[in-house]
């Protein structure tokens, strides 16, 4: 080979491999989601499977990864999967709710690629359609900090990723029909600790192992369906260091609300005697208490764990006020290198206001469950994609509740799909107001919020003066307690179309959720993702030519 031709070809794969090194690294996963028999609680039933696991496989990336993700749906009816607290900035198309995505029919695939651009934490997916998730097909989702990034703690021993949740015995398609037949789901049959129910009888076996002295890291997420939990370790305290995305000020506790769809991030030292230890996962707000198990064994521990359960709290005040006792850590740094004390969200004018009040009720005699009057159903276009081909009016009307709901209305339902239209990048304050005896949990796709105030009785605007303006967690669900209501703010930046949902899922399923489309004017990539090329098309955009494409 001649010089010029080799010096070529050294520049040129110089040039090639400083392309690669600048994007951002790749993690592929094939999942193929199939029915399984399994039985947690010892009575077998029709499980969803990926690749086999119950619970699903745990994704371990690192901010900023992009995370590509080949589906392949062997049900006998359609599937998606949503990737709770994941932003998709700019790219609500790869979200995975059946306001933004066609579902994967049966025996066919689909490949997600979602990036978790600027994030950390613990988070989890699960399956929208349906009642999926009443038969499994979720897990973990945890999303590392880059090395130049400083962590506010040191490296753990070790990083677990504890799944728990309330579980229905009966089949998700039983379920469905009671849902369909406009009834309640009633109470579950038993918590699980990552698919699993120890049994205590010393045939149990471990979950997780500690080295005595070592401190390790535990990732809690509630992914069950319908009840808050409390979670506890045997003689052991935990210290809660990051909270849906956030680094938290490092406060101590002996045991954790977490409400359906909620993720803890906490440090556990093995500093008690070398044996087995219980986990303790128990239903809060509940009449008759249910009780999970998973054990922890100290290695070269001897000796079985106690039989003596810990104590759970009672009340929901205890509840409420342990979530005063959540802050931002304002010293650490975020996933991007600029401290989060940087963001003074207590300093910026609100724009808007919105209140959404959840109501139960019936609707031709049949259970449904409401956000300000309207009971939201999903269309068979999607949303998203009616808006992008521009065909909206055959599909939705935009704004079709109010931002402060009349007190005189609050018993009427109507069936329809419920969209509020947002103005980009307008400073929002949302109100959840819970008329309701039961609690409620609610997330917002794509965004993370400042969850400034949860209080008793009805908001007023004179409430504001109890908001927390200066270190409230910036996370992405917020609980609502009886009779209560919760407040929130953020800035709406990220264009779209987004899901506000209970995290509760009959509620969410019998219609207690919402999109907010968020337009940018500029039509452009800066703002906005197009379409992907392998983006399913169905409904009325079925076979549509895709519009002209968004440019820079």
């Amino acid at each position: 080979m001649g010089e010029k031709k080799f010096v070529l070809l050294l520049c040129f794969f110089a040039a090639a491999m400083s392309t690669i090194r600048g994007e951002d690294p790749y993690l592929f996963f094939t999942w193929n989601v199939s029915y399984g028999t399994i039985a947690p609680l010892g009575v077998p039933q029709q499980g969803i499977l990926i690749n086999g696991q119950f619970p699903g496989p745990n994704i371990n990336s690192t901010t900023n990864n992009n995370v590509v993700v080949n589906i392949f749906n062997n049900l006998d009816e359609p599937f998606l999967l949503t990737w709770n607290g994941i932003q998709h900035r700019k790219n609500s198309w790869q979200d995975g709710t059946l306001g933004t995505m066609c579902p994967i029919p049966p025996k066919t695939n689909y490949t997600y690629h979602i990036q978790v651009k600027d994030q950390i934490g613990s988070y989890v997916y699960y399956p929208t359609t349906a009642m999926h998730r009443a038969a499994g097909a979720f897990g973990g989702l945890r999303v590392n900090s880059r090395l130049l990034i400083p962590v506010p703690y040191a490296d753990p021993e070790d990083d677990y990723t504890v799944l728990i949740g309330d579980w229905y015995t009966k089949s998700h398609s039983t379920l469905r029909k009671f849902l369909d037949g406009g009834r309640a789901l009633g109470r579950p049959d038993g918590v699980l600790i990552n698919g699993k129910s120890a049994k205590g009888d010393g045939k149990d076996k471990p979950l997780f192992s500690m080295k005595p002295g070592k401190t390790y890291k535990y990732r809690i997420c509630n992914v069950g369906l319908k009840n808050s939990l409390n979670f506890r370790i045997q003689g052991h305290t935990m210290k809660l260091v990051e909270m849906e995305g956030s680094h938290t000020v490092q406060n101590t506790y002996q045991s954790l609300d977490v409400h359906v769809g909620q993720c803890f991030t906490v440090l556990v030292t093995a500093d008690q005697k070398p044996k087995d230890y219980l986990m303790v996962a128990s239903t809060r707000f509940t009449k008759s208490v249910l009780t999970g198990k998973g054990l922890i064994s100290y290695t070269n521990g001897k000796g079985p764990a106690s039989p003596e359960i810990p104590e759970a709290p009672v009340g929901w005040a205890w509840s409420l006020n342990q979530f005063r006792t959540f802050r931002w850590n304002l010293t650490s740094s975020a996933a991007r290198p600029n401290p989060q004390g940087s963001f003074h969200y207590g300093a910026i004018n609100i724009t808007r206001t919105i209140k959404l009040v959840n109501t139960a009720g019936k609707v031709d005699g049949k259970l449904r469950y409401a956000v300000n009057g309207i009971s939201h159903i999903d269309p068979v276009t999607p949303l998203k994609l009616a808006e992008y081909y521009g065909v909206t009016e055959k599909v939705f009307k935009y704004d079709i509740i109010s931002d402060n709901p009349p007190a005189k209305d609050a018993d009427k339902m109507t069936m329809a799909p419920n969209v509020f239209n947002m103005t980009f990048r307008n400073f929002v304050e949302i109100i959840f107001e819970n008329h309701e005896k039961s609690i409620q949990s609610w997330h917002l796709d794509g965004y993370s919020f400042f969850a400034v105030a949860i209080e008793p009785g009805r908001w007023t605007p004179e409430r504001r003066k109890n908001y927390n303006l200066l270190d409230a967690v910036s996370r992405h669900t917020v609980q609502v307690f009886p009779k209560s209501w919760a407040a929130i703010l953020l800035t709406f930046d990220n264009a779209g179309m987004w899901n506000i949902r209970s995290e509760v899922a009959e509620r969410r399923y019998l219609g207690q959720q919402l999109y907010t489309s968020i337009l940018s004017p500029a039509r452009s990539l800066r703002d906005e993702y197009n379409i992907p090329d392998n983006a399913l098309l169905c409904g009325v955009v079925k076979g549509m030519p895709k519009p002209p494409p968004y440019s820079i």
